[in-house]
């Protein structure tokens, strides 16, 4: 046992630290009140009570904010605790139960309203920063990996400066649950190859270096909301380039929007082409397609002349109108051509009647590129052996 000592009691004081005789049924002697032990009690002053540490949790939730509820708790317990206890804090309980309070409300006002969701998001985008998830459609980005393999950083800059590669298009994938890595790779293949021309209208500008590249969610990403697969062009040795690719409303003017839309539909139209790796006797499917294309071309007559075209482009117009009047007849007869023979010879006018050359000068006089892509050349099929050469 530890041996306290204390001060000699107040009052008047006896040889030894006698205390003077005190009876039940008189008063202390001496003029006033005496305390046998002072003031504090028998073993000296008593050390401040220790403040309660749920009221000091308490009050950091309260003034944090973040969760509510769990102050709103702690506070009520440490009310309950300081008055068992007898410790200090109960202020701090106090103002830890009333902030959170404050704290619960604000946050039921703010996911009725949606608040929440806006703070949840722009709290996802600021912890996207600086990584493909943050990526946009017409964003320009450099990669420490370029575009091969796990690229994770993309660090945006402007489209005028080098880059690694451009986001034409972000593709939303269906379902809450992970598709696997298969999946993901036929969705990107399709929907970004999809979506080009609408960023990239005019094909002719596109460079023929330019490939297409997707970032798609991994397994882990998915975790973590991430649901879009972004759709890049980039150059297909790894090199970086200066300038922007795109040419859509946003970049085009009038003119040159409409005559991009209407050659569009013959574009679509063409790349609708029956796969057949040689001439073979059933052209029925051949036909068909033959016969959508003359509709095609009929459709884009009808835009062309549709339009209020500016004075320099207007012969050239014309004269491209009349070049296609002559495309849909030659596809007309393809259609209705049954002989295999006949309707590869018919097939094969239509193709020359539809020269891309023949664009060029509408081309210029819009100011749009005037260099067929290396796609949108001729390329003649080989006949196998035994097949019929036409």
């Amino acid at each position: 046992m530890r041996v306290v000592s204390i001060p000699p009691p107040a009052g008047p004081q006896f040889e030894g630290g006698a205390q003077p005789p005190h009876y039940p049924h008189q008063g202390p002697p001496g003029p006033g009140p005496y305390f046998p032990y002072g003031p504090y009690g028998p073993y000296g002053p008593r050390p401040p009570a220790a403040v309660n540490g749920v009221a000091i949790a308490a009050l950091v939730f309260g003034v944090l904010c973040f969760l509510p509820a769990v102050g709103l708790v702690l506070g009520v317990i440490a009310l309950l605790q300081i008055k068992r206890r007898g410790e200090r804090g109960k202020g701090m309980a106090v103002a830890g139960v009333t902030l959170s309070s404050l704290g619960l409300v604000l946050w039921t006002v703010a996911l009725v309203t949606g608040g929440a969701a806006a703070f949840w998001e722009g709290f996802q985008e600021g912890a996207r920063s600086d990584s493909v998830l943050s990526l946009r459609k017409g964003d320009c980005f450099t990669s420490p990996g370029g575009l091969e393999g796990w690229t994770v950083k993309a660090h945006k800059v402007p489209c005028a400066d080098e880059h690694d590669g451009e986001v034409f298009a972000l593709v939303s994938v269906p379902g809450s649950d992970f598709p696997g890595d298969d999946s993901l790779v036929e969705l990107s293949d399709d929907r970004c190859y999809e979506r080009r021309s609408a960023y990239v209208m005019d094909g002719w500008s596109l460079p023929e270096e330019i490939a297409v590249y997707y970032f798609a969610p991994s397994e882990q990403s998915w975790g973590f909301g991430d649901r879009s697969v972004a759709c890049v062009l980039g150059q297909e040795d790894g090199t970086r380039f200066s300038g922007s690719l795109r040419s859509d409303a946003t970049t085009l003017d009038a003119h040159q929007l409409a005559y991009l839309e209407a050659a569009e539909v013959l574009n679509v139209a063409l790349d609708e082409v029956p796969a057949s790796d040689s001439f073979d006797d059933d052209v029925s499917d051949d036909r068909e397609w033959a016969g959508q294309v003359e509709e095609a071309v009929t459709e884009q007559v009808r835009l062309l002349r549709a339009h209020t075209w500016p004075e320099q482009a207007r012969e050239p117009v014309d004269d491209l109108v009349a070049d296609l009047v002559e495309a849909r007849i030659a596809w007309g007869r393809a259609a209705g051509t049954a002989d295999p023979d006949a309707y590869w010879i018919r097939e094969e006018e239509a193709w020359e009647a539809t020269d891309p050359s023949l664009s060029i000068t509408v081309r210029e006089a819009l100011g749009l590129a005037t260099s067929p892509p290396a796609y949108d050349e001729e390329v003649e099929r080989e006949p196998e052996a035994g097949e019929m050469e036409v």
